[in-house]
């Protein structure tokens, strides 16, 4: 049940029509439902949550665009409608993403107080742990476009290049309000103290570290990276965020992996079996292992997934993940 304090917060951010602080608060209660056992209930307030967001996003859309000129071969622009609900993730993760929605959607009582919304995250992790999405769901929640930075089109073997293609993406950023992902972010913020560093990398992260000093627009940056030991150290203080992704405890494992097999009927699982058997593999990983043995059972013309297959396409998915 809701608690008195989360009671207050949902008549206080009613009564200012703060719906994203109010959606948020109600996941907060479906997932306190889930984790003691009322999965209907739980299912049911996201439900609600789902459509009136829907009903919400249906009613402010904004105009569609797509890069020109020589924005086209530096960002690719999608509209999500994932939301950060869809997503599992660490509750401390969860609340800062949160965060940034509500302090986004009330950005004009930030400023007229002189103050900023954060705008500048950087998430560091492991690969498939929802570092993307949550890039992905964090446009959605704000009814605004996905411009990821495409990489190879950024990155220019001629001196002086990047860094003036790096400043045509910062110019977007000024007169398009997205959410803008810098993807692999080790590839142009590697350690300018690198033995094998070369002068122009240093150059571009140079660049970099001088256009978000001196970027203040109401776009959010979201820059991701696997590989955090890898990045300069000077990319962290230009962050408001820096937020850690890790790898799925227990408790998330086997949320996800009941989501993922929602519609299917599991049968004779022992979760200690098969949570030991999914210890140290990504949500990504977890996901494909779920698919798999999904997939044998729609071939054999079942909706059941038994304990059985689901071992064995574990099994196979640390195989592949640990050969990588």
């Amino acid at each position: 049940m809701a608690t008195s304090e989360q009671l207050k917060a949902l008549l206080k951010s009613h009564l200012d029509a703060d719906d994203a602080r109010f959606f948020t608060i109600v996941m907060q209660i479906a997932a306190q439902e889930a984790r003691q056992g009322h999965g209907k209930l739980a299912t049911e307030l996201k439900e609600f949550v789902d459509a009136a967001k829907l009903k919400s996003h249906r009613a402010s859309t904004i105009p569609l665009i797509q890069p020109r000129g020589e924005l086209a071969g530096l960002l690719s622009v999608s509209y999500p409608e994932r939301r950060l609900s869809d997503l599992i993730l660490e509750s401390s993760v969860s609340e800062r993403l949160h965060q940034v929605v509500v302090e986004h959607l009330q950005q004009h009582k930030i400023r007229s107080f002189g103050l900023s919304p954060k705008r500048k995250l950087l998430l560091i992790g492991p690969p498939g742990t929802g570092k993307t999405l949550s890039a992905s769901a964090l446009a959605g929640e704000m009814n605004m476009p996905l411009c990821t930075v495409l990489l190879d089109g950024l990155i220019s073997k001629y001196m002086g290049e990047t860094s003036s293609k790096l400043r045509v993406v910062f110019e977007a950023f000024q007169k398009t309000r997205g959410v803008y992902l810098f993807d692999e972010l080790d590839a142009i913020g590697g350690k300018r103290s690198n033995g094998n560093d070369v002068g122009e990398i240093r150059r571009v992260l140079n660049s970099f570290l001088q256009f978000l000093e001196e970027d203040h627009n109401e776009s959010i940056m979201v820059a991701a990276s696997n590989h955090a030991d890898l990045l300069d150290f000077a990319l962290f203080r230009r962050f408001d965020e820096v937020i850690q992704y890790n790898l799925p405890d227990a408790s998330l494992i086997k949320e996800a992996m009941l989501r993922r097999l929602s519609l299917f009927e599991i049968v004779d699982f022992e979760w200690n079996d098969i949570i030991e058997r999914a210890q140290g593999l990504s949500y990504g990983d977890l996901s494909k292992a779920c698919d798999d043995a999904a997939i044998n059972a729609i071939l054999i013309d079942s909706k059941k997934i038994k304990a059985a297959e689901m071992l064995k396409a574990l099994k196979k998915r640390r195989s592949l993940s640990e050969s990588q």
